[in-house]
């Protein structure tokens, strides 16, 4: 059983670090250029939109590039294991921490979430999820499966628009990003410090705020590449179905700029932001990071997506989990006044949970056990939705 150290390659886990800290680093500049030309939008319109788009664009590029880069239907199930798995990580993982850390500085008592906005978001996103997986367990996923997904993420935006149209507009202001940093221009480049090497101490502006967009952008097309040549590399030198990789390594990566807007928000005292902010990151990426990548393979390239069915189990246990992971995340969250550091030790426990479960599916001789009795748990559950679509 020497598959311990046949799964640690350091060369692509390098890889796939490098790629973390480009998709980090890219990430804020296209935060701060997403919230300059946003500050007019009313506040839930932005968040659902600019905010979830400059915190989920890497798991879309790395959806995109799996489809598109490896050209054929395993491509398409690192895509699936992205989304899935950043979709946990946003879940369980951010919230957990951006409470932990507030307990850590002795804020942690004042955590109170609005549920109002947990159901919104949460019914949006059992939605997203549910509809996925009915498609999915079809066998193949079509154009206007799509074509519905993207039309939710629409809609969604939509009743936002009415739910805030009667809010007052965001505060035109903007503060431009204080320039205390004296390092030299080729250090900001080397370093990655875009949004400085752009404004060079400028205030932003619209022209100056589309550039910053646009590079920023570019950079982390480049990261999210790196990312799926890694994570390729990786499953082959480790002899791991591209799909266990990518739910893991690849999706915790994607989650990075998620992790670090939901920390500050919270850091702030704007708790809701930090918690809708996983939730509504989630939305973009079932209902438009994988709709839309769906749509336009069918058709670029005139046929359905079909799973390779040596993954399709796992890959339906995966989404069974999510589903299950998504309703008690939510009523834990709901449950009771204040987000405790309970809740949070209970969200991080669902993800354990999840690991084992990965952890089972790998390395045969795991298994045995929780993690084998979670596998058993949602093969049963996956079954069972089968049927009903036979």
């Amino acid at each position: 059983m020497g598959s311990s150290i046949a799964y640690f390659q350091p060369f692509p886990l390098l890889l796939i670090l490098l790629s973390c800290v480009i998709i980090w680093r890219s990430s804020r500049g296209f935060e701060i250029a997403s919230d300059y030309l946003g500050r007019k939008l009313p506040p839930g319109i932005k968040g659902a939109s600019l905010n979830a788009i400059a915190s989920s664009m890497p798991e879309f590029l790395t959806t995109v590039f799996f489809l598109f880069y490896l050209k054929e239907e395993e491509g398409f199930s690192g895509g699936l294991g992205v989304s899935s798995g950043s979709a946990l990580f946003n879940l369980l993982i951010i919230p957990s921490l951006a409470v932990l850390m507030l307990y850590s500085m002795g804020r942690g008592r004042k955590v109170v979430l609005k549920k109002k906005v947990l159901l919104r978001e949460g019914m949006v996103l059992m939605l997203s999820q549910l509809l996925f997986v009915v498609f999915l367990f079809r066998g193949e996923l079509l154009a206007r499966h799509g074509f519905i997904l993207v039309a939710i993420y629409i809609l969604y935006l939509i009743l936002l628009f009415v739910i805030t149209r009667s809010e007052a507009m965001a505060d035109p202001g903007y503060t431009t990003p204080e320039d205390t940093n004296s390092r030299s221009a080729l250090m900001r480049i080397l370093t990655l410090d875009i949004t400085h090497t752009v404004l060079e101490g400028r205030r932003i502006n619209p022209r100056l705020a589309w550039i910053l967009l646009l590079i920023s952008t570019m950079v982390m097309i480049l990261g999210t590449w790196l990312l799926v040549y890694a994570t390729d590399l990786y499953g082959k030198q480790a002899h791991i179905p591209l799909i266990f990789v990518a739910v893991v390594l690849s999706a915790a990566a994607t989650s990075v700029p998620d992790t670090i807007i939901s920390i500050r928000d919270a850091r702030k005292g704007n708790y809701d932001d930090a918690v809708s902010n996983a939730l509504g990151s989630n939305i973009f990426d079932i209902a438009f990071a994988l709709g839309f990548p769906v749509f336009l393979y069918n058709v670029i390239y005139g046929r359905s997506i079909r799973i390779p069915p040596e993954e399709l189990p796992f890959v339906k246990e995966v989404w069974v989990f999510l589903i299950l992971a998504t309703l008690l995340a939510l009523l834990i969250m709901i449950i009771g006044k204040h987000f405790t550091r309970l809740k949070a030790f209970l969200l991080l426990g669902i993800y354990l949970l999840f690991i084992l479960f990965v952890e089972t599916q790998i390395e045969t001789g795991l298994r045995e056990g929780i993690g084998q009795d979670i596998a058993e748990f949602l093969t049963r559950k996956a079954n069972l939705i089968g049927s009903m679509f036979r």
